[in-house]
């Protein structure tokens, strides 16, 4: 009887078992038991048959039938259950499982934290639409409904610079996975909370702090482990997993396992190359070591630092503004219903998921051509602030276009902002990766601001104003401006004095 030998995957010629008289036909499958997630085993297969008259075999015929499977001649004397004579040929043939087994793990590690992002953006997202319903049933007015929406950003805020710090001395994984358990849990109480204020907002609190931490682990992560010429395709596939997802985001991360790439030699060079080795029970005195060794002053020396800093506000502004009041909008201003109104919200994020594949390559490639990496950096984010500034003017302008056209111009505008990824996203790695978590810790914390003050404020314009123009488009136009001035003039993605890799 012949075996195929499991471990080479080159094709090859088979020259047996081509005519089959079957008197007995058997198939079995031979594998290890699960013990749990990731899969590790290999599944093995075992097909028996009886052959005859194998020197008239066409091997070209059993090639493609068994293309990719090795075949050798060794011989069996017996079936182990005597069910199968001297003539029977036993044709094994396995594979790893699960396919993503053999991923370089820099790969494994982008896609299950894309996952981790999904679930991220569903549980951020989801009040935006079930607030229309609520307002209604609990008399909320829109003052109201953006206090609520607003208290998701309050524990956002709040946890920002904790998380790149805790990433920073443990790892982005680590920090990343307790950060989408706690939002996770957080959330599952909001139906349970709803009709109690205190208690709704108490819990959006809550899935803020979770998902506070975890652009900072993200971003930590990436820098650990992409090499420049990547770095704009992996930032945009992790923060650009917006459109859909569920629980599995957690779970599937577990695939990643401890897979971790080591960092580069140039990462390693400063006094803080151990701490990420180091466990949960570090003492006090070690982390406080940790938090102290960062150039805090330096940061805010640095030109670059600032242009980051207030181009993630004025981003973060358009950005969490449209995402807690569009809904609305499109419900109230252009006479959606509620399902219309959460279909046509999606459009934004969905279109989204292709520009930033063209962005992402297109920065990628540019830099791989020898461009200035600043200079790609500000073309992108220019991109991200010019086109919805530009959408949002003229839907505030009474040009007598229908609802649809609407639509059509917000989700254009809105998914050539995500250009952003491409530009601001990146400069954190580019200046340092020795601190890219610390500093995204800090612009997102100033990036967070709006989602407290802007959504609010929205709401309170809009009870006062009537106008959807002057409460939610005219200040993110000022700020999409403002902010393009500001990048274009001081932006920088060369590494800073405070770099332990310039």
């Amino acid at each position: 009887m012949a075996r195929i030998s499991s471990p080479d995957r080159n094709f090859s010629n088979f020259s047996h078992c081509t005519s089959i008289k079957a008197s007995t036909f058997r198939a079995s499958v031979r594998t290890q038991p699960f013990n749990g997630f990731p899969f590790k085993h290999t599944l093995k297969f075992r097909v028996l048959c009886s052959v005859k008259e194998r020197e008239r075999g066409n091997a070209s015929q059993t090639q493609r039938l068994l293309s990719g499977f090795k075949v050798d001649s060794e011989l069996k004397e017996k079936d182990e259950l005597g069910q199968i004579g001297s003539d029977d040929e036993e044709l094994g043939f396995n594979w790893d499982w699960p396919p993503w087994e053999n991923l370089p793990p820099r790969y494994k590690l982008i896609g299950t934290t894309s996952l981790a992002f999904v679930v991220c953006n569903m549980d951020k997202v989801n009040l935006s639409i079930a607030i229309i319903p609520m307002s209604h049933q609990f008399g909320w007015n829109a003052s109201m409904a953006g206090l609520v929406q607003s208290s998701f950003f309050w524990g956002y805020a709040l946890s920002q610079l904790p998380g790149g710090w805790l990433a920073k001395v443990f790892g982005g994984r680590k920090v990343l996975k307790v950060g989408v358990l706690v939002w996770s849990l957080a959330t599952a109480l909001v139906p349970l909370l709803a009709g109690f204020m205190p208690g709704l907002i108490f819990s959006r609190i809550l899935v803020g702090i979770g998902e506070g931490v975890s652009p900072s682990a993200a971003t930590d992560m990436i820098a650990r482990s992409i090499p420049i010429e990547e770095r704009s395709r992996a930032v945009s596939f992790v923060f650009g997993g917006l459109s859909v997802g569920s629980v599995l985001g957690f779970s599937v991360f577990q695939f990643v396992g401890e897979d971790q790439p080591p960092l580069k030699a140039a990462y390693l060079s400063g006094p803080q190359s151990d701490t990420t080795k180091k466990s949960l029970n570090s003492s006090l005195k070690d982390l406080g070591g940790s938090l102290s060794d960062v150039p805090w002053k330096e940061f805010f020396k640095s030109k670059a630092v600032w242009a980051m800093i207030y181009a993630h506000f004025c981003g973060s502004w358009g950005h969490y503004t449209c995402l807690a009041w569009l809904p609305t909008y499109f419900s109230e201003e252009l006479n959606l219903d509620l399902t219309q109104a959460a279909w046509v919200s999606v459009l934004p994020p969905l279109a989204s998921i292709f520009v930033t594949s063209i962005a992402s390559q297109l920065a990628d490639n540019l830099i791989t051509k020898g461009v200035e990496t600043t200079v790609v950096r500000k073309i992108c984010q220019t991109i991200a602030f010019l086109s919805p500034a530009t959408c949002m003017i003229l839907s505030s302008v009474n040009l007598g276009l229908s609802p649809l056209e609407l639509v059509s111009i917000l989700t254009g505008g809105l998914a050539l902002s995500s250009f952003a990824l491409s530009g601001l996203y990146c400069t954190h790695q580019d200046i340092s990766p020795e601190y890219a978590s610390v500093l995204l810790g800090i612009t997102n914390t100033v990036g967070a601001v709006p989602g407290i003050v802007g959504v609010t404020l929205t709401g309170y314009l809009l009870d006062s104003t009537h106008s959807w123009g002057m409460s939610l488009f005219a200040p993110s136009i000022f700020f999409y401006l403002t902010g393009t001035v500001v990048w274009l003039a001081f932006a920088s993605s060369k590494p800073q004095t405070f770099s332990k890799t310039d």
